[in-house]
């Protein structure tokens, strides 16, 4: 079943080396999501914008340089996910359809 989180100012996100958890990185902060129950199990809101690619992670995934797909000059973001999830970001809403939807 496909799901939805949302995200203001979303600028960048990626996946931990495990696939458990995705860091969002917005113009509010920081956000942790648990890929199991897409519950949001962490969240920061001092400014860290990627460097290089790569985002320093909170909470489960504290101190991690996380690689990160990032949006810039474009107001829509795509990726794949470590399982086959497509995810796209468009006003707000970063939408995740599992490989199985």
């Amino acid at each position: 079943m496909p799901v939805h989180l949302f995200i203001g100012g979303l600028v960048a996100a990626g996946f931990d080396p495990s696939g458990r958890f995705l860091l969002t990185v917005s113009h509010a902060g920081r956000g942790v999501f648990d890929t199991a129950t897409w519950k949001r199990v962490a969240r920061e809101p001092e400014l860290a914008y990627p460097d290089h690619g790569h985002a320093v992670g909170i909470g489960p995934i504290a101190g991690m340089s996380i690689p990160v797909v990032e949006r810039y000059d474009t107001p829509n973001l795509e990726f794949v996910g470590p399982d086959g999830s497509l995810f796209y970001y468009e006003s707000g809403t970063l939408y995740v359809t599992p490989p199985d939807a």
